[in-house]
């Protein structure tokens, strides 16, 4: 956070400085930056609805701040606007018919499947560099300014704010949907106290459309923009800490990280763009790689391999817990293979009670416990 200079400064072109944020924003690799105003009240009763009913299941940082989420005001005093920016995130060789190509991957039961974004460098350290260097500039251009930089990082509902300041709309799966990018991209933000003019919304644009709800393998989607993150296959792989509900074990499929199934499905995404940045190019064949082959990595080298990755932050006990899943539901099209029940028993004496737990579950389903 930059503390403003109680020395008087020359007022800047607050018009002509909102031009040049996009400008600098384009260069730092950013595909679109607009402005929006910081009034999220009319937010605040769905929150505390989705609250309350226990939507957010283990994620308590998501009601540990109670209304301060739809009021950047109380989180950051002085914030009178925020620059909300996106940057898309499919890795710069992703083929034209990259959507085909991952529902062909999740056909092969033997397949690991990692959800798109996770695949390079984990975002919220390349976003939060972009936009620390783009405050900066503004610094550099204006002098002191109070700011502070936001990438899914404190409590700030960034999809509201995105949504207002133009960026797109809340698709009914609640991502934010682009008209010119569907939804492959990241969001960060710079609360600013700066009046900047702002920007437009664009309004929304899913029609009567619902083949996100339709695709969601979990039916985590209770109704358009109604998300029970307990039931979505991200939270089960990613934010549950504890055993996976046995009834959602099969629905899982072969994804290990993540889901994109209602991104797949979602026809906007016919204009999803490739990333202009390396950071989000694929690493460690994750893109090609085999459940049994994961599953052989030892802690070291998931550490190793992981480094720098957003899949690191699970560690290496819970990736194994959703490799194990994969495994067992792998017997739906290749049951009692030798090379998955050899190594689901390689892992049956883990140290872990979770690991083993999810081990012993998979090999009953290939009729091997």
């Amino acid at each position: 956070m930059s503390v403003p200079s109680s020395s008087p400064t020359p007022q800047p072109d607050l018009d002509q400085l909102v031009q040049s944020i996009k400008a600098w924003g384009r260069e730092l690799g950013f595909a679109d930056v607009r402005i929006a105003d910081i009034d999220l009240a009319r937010h605040e009763a769905g929150l505390q609805a989705w609250l309350d009913a226990g939507h957010h299941g283990e994620m308590d940082y998501m009601a540990s701040h109670g209304m301060k989420r739809a009021r950047p005001a109380e989180l950051v005093p002085g914030t009178v606007r925020v620059i909300s920016a996106r940057m898309d995130y499919l890795p710069r060789a992703t083929p034209a018919d990259w959507r085909a190509r991952e529902r062909l991957r999740q056909a092969d039961p033997q397949a690991a499947v990692v959800s798109v974004y996770a695949r390079g460098r984990d975002y919220h350290k390349v976003l939060r560099n972009r936009l620390q260097q783009l405050a900066e500039r503004v610094r550099a251009a204006i002098g002191d300014y109070g700011y502070r930089v936001f990438t899914d990082s404190a409590p700030v509902m960034e999809l509201p704010l995105a949504e207002k300041a133009g960026l797109g709309w809340r698709g009914k799966h609640t991502l934010l949907l682009s008209r010119e990018a569907g939804s492959t991209f990241f969001i960060g933000e710079i609360l600013v106290d700066l009046p900047l003019p702002v920007d437009a919304p664009t309004g929304a644009h899913c029609g009567q459309c619902t083949s996100c709800i339709a695709a969601c393998p979990t039916g985590a989607i209770l109704a358009p923009g109604r998300l029970d993150a307990r039931r979505c296959i991200s939270y089960l792989t990613i934010e549950l800490k504890g055993s996976i509900p046995e009834a959602f074990r099969p629905l899982i499929g072969n994804r290990i990280y993540g889901c994109d199934d209602c991104q797949l499905a979602c026809p906007w995404n016919k204009f999803a763009q490739t990333g202009l940045l390396p950071d989000f190019d694929e690493r460690n064949g994750l893109g090609e790689a085999s459940l049994v082959a994961l599953f052989g990595w030892e802690e070291q080298e998931f550490d190793r391999r992981m480094e720098g990755s957003p899949i690191r932050r699970i560690g290496h006990e819970r990736w194994l817990r959703n490799l194990a899943v994969g495994l067992g539901n792998a017997a739906d099209g290749a049951r009692g293979d030798a090379a998955i029940v050899a190594a689901l028993r390689a892992r049956a004496g883990h140290p872990s009670a979770l690991v083993r737990e999810h081990v012993a579950w998979a090999l009953a389903r290939h009729g091997a416990a």
